[in-house]
C-alpha cells in the first residue's frame, strides 16, 4: 500500500483526501517508481475540477510529474501515467529523463513542466531574437522565473510583471530589466512606459481576461503574443481576424502535451536545461515545499496567486 491523494468528485481543493491505496500496475513499456519529490503544476488545480484541456476522470490521482527513483535505482525526472501524488507511480519508459549529479530533485521538477514551457514560449511560438523586448506576466511564478533567465541569456529586455513588491524584486534579482505592477490600472499603457515608449514584441501570458487584452493591444507591428494558461479563470474578449492584421501581429496558444511525443522538443530541451542549471546559468526558484498530506494547503496557495516559483511536495511526509 501506498500514501496518496486522490479525488472523487470535481472541485476545489478541498475535494482531495489523503489516503491508502494499492501500489499501481505497471503496464506494458512501463516501470514502477519509488517517487522521491512531487512537482505541482498549475494544470493540476484544473485537473481537480475538470476544467484542463484534457478531459479527467474518476477516481483522480492528480498530477503528472515527479523525480523517482527506477528498480534498478537510476534517479530519474518523469511524466507519470497512474498521477504524480503519491508515494509510487508508473510511467512509460519512453518519459524517463536521467537526471544529472548536479542537479537536485526540486531544482529538477522546475524543468519538466516549467523550464520547458518557457523555453517552448520564447524559442519555438515566440521565435525571440536578440534586442528585441519581452513581457513575462506571472513573473515570480514558476514559467516565469525561468522565463526571465532565458530571455535574458537570449539577449531580450525583459519587462517583468508581478502583483506584488516582493514579487517583482524576485524577478529583478533574476536578471529583468524592469518590473511592473500586474495592478496597475492602465495596463497598457504601463507596458508601453515600461519599454521607453514603444510598444512591445513579445508577450507571454497566462493570465486570461483583461491581462490578455490589454497585452494584445501593447504589441508592436510584427509583435507576437503566446497564451499557455489562463490562471484568473477569466476567458479575454475574441481576436478579431481585421484586428491582427491591422497590427501584423500573431497570436498564439501553447500547450505542453503536444511536446510529449517529440524527443526533440521534449527530452532533448530538459537534457539542454539540466547542463545551463548544472554550470551555473539557469538558478530555479523553490517557492515552497509541503508534505504530500499538505496538498489542499499547496493547491491554495497557488490558486491565491501567493506563490512564487515552483512548489513541490514531499511523498514521505
Amino acid at each position: 500500500m501506498m500514501k496518496a491523494m486522490q479525488i472523487t468528485e470535481f472541485g476545489g481543493p478541498e475535494k482531495m483526501s489523503f489516503i491508502d491505496l494499492p501500489d499501481p500496475l505497471p503496464g506494458a513499456d512501463e516501470v514502477l517508481l519509488d517517487v522521491l519529490s512531487i512537482g505541482i503544476n498549475y494544470a493540476d488545480t484544473h485537473q481537480v475540477e475538470n476544467s484542463y484541456l484534457s478531459a479527467q476522470t474518476l477516481p483522480l490521482i492528480p498530477g503528472i510529474e515527479v523525480v523517482g527513483r527506477t528498480p534498478d535505482g537510476t534517479r530519474i525526472l518523469a511524466l507519470v501515467s497512474s498521477g504524480g501524488y503519491a508515494q509510487k507511480a508508473t510511467a512509460h519508459k519512453g518519459a524517463l529523463i536521467p537526471i544529472p549529479d548536479a542537479v537536485s530533485d526540486e531544482d529538477a521538477l522546475c524543468m519538466l513542466v516549467q523550464g520547458s514551457t518557457a523555453w517552448h514560449v520564447l524559442k519555438s511560438l515566440g521565435h525571440l531574437k536578440p534586442g528585441e523586448s519581452v513581457v513575462i506576466h506571472a513573473a515570480a511564478g514558476g514559467v516565469g522565473v525561468i522565463a526571465i533567465q532565458l530571455a535574458k541569456l537570449w539577449g531580450a529586455k525583459v519587462i517583468a510583471v508581478a502583483s506584488s513588491p516582493e514579487k517583482r524584486d524576485l524577478a529583478l534579482s533574476l536578471g529583468a530589466d524592469i518590473a511592473i505592477d500586474a495592478n496597475e490600472t492602465d495596463l497598457k499603457a504601463a507596458i508601453i512606459a515600461a519599454n521607453g515608449g514603444k510598444r512591445v514584441d513579445i508577450v507571454l501570458e497566462m493570465v486570461g481576461g483583461e491581462t490578455f487584452d490589454k497585452s494584445l493591444e501593447s504589441l508592436a507591428h510584427f509583435g507576437r503574443l503566446i497564451t499557455y494558461g489562463m490562471a484568473s479563470r477569466v476567458p479575454p474578449k475574441s481576436v478579431a481576424p481585421g484586428a491582427l492584421m491591422a497590427g501584423s501581429k500573431t497570436v498564439s496558444g501553447f500547450w505542453l502535451a503536444h511536446c510529449f511525443a517529440k524527443p526533440e522538443m521534449f527530452h532533448t530541451v530538459i537534457a539542454e536545461l539540466f547542463t545551463m542549471i548544472a554550470d551555473g546559468r539557469i538558478k530555479p526558484v523553490i517557492g515552497a515545499q509541503f508534505g504530500l498530506s499538505q496538498a489542499i494547503e499547496a493547491h491554495q496557495q497557488m490558486r491565491s496567486r501567493g506563490s512564487t516559483g515552483k512548489i513541490t511536495l514531499d511523498p514521505a511526509r
